[in-house]
């Protein structure tokens, strides 16, 4: 399935249920931003290695993996109440990255752009 196709499945999935009435654009991010918290917690107090690690375990995997679909649907879903095409705006940001971190400059090194 490739973006549009999930992107109409999703609209009709609202629509046949009448959910278009409360996917505005405000509460579709704040949404998102409910789901990425959720993400987020999951691996809240974990070191680097036990984040790395939780593929190695089916329900912690698991977990990860409703959550990541959850903030997947919900940006989809605020994309096309916006119309804004995805694959073209994130082209159009790796482009911009790729001017903002060159990789003789950032090769190695988490410092941002702007602070270099």
């Amino acid at each position: 399935m490739n973006l549009h196709d999930i992107q109409q499945h999703l609209r009709k999935f609202a629509e046949e249920r009448n959910w278009d009435q409360f996917h505005s654009p405000k509460n579709l991010s704040m949404a998102l931003a409910a789901e990425t918290a959720e993400l987020l917690e999951l691996f809240q107090w974990l070191t680097e290695q036990q984040s790395k690690d939780i593929v190695n375990s089916e329900k912690d995997i698991a977990e990860v993996k409703k959550e990541v679909a959850d903030v997947f649907i919900y940006l989809v879903r605020l994309a096309d109440k916006l119309n804004i095409d995805i694959e073209k705006e994130v082209l159009a940001k790796i482009a911009l990255n790729e001017k903002k971190y060159p990789v003789d400059l950032s090769k190695d090194s988490a410092t941002k752009y702007n602070k270099r």
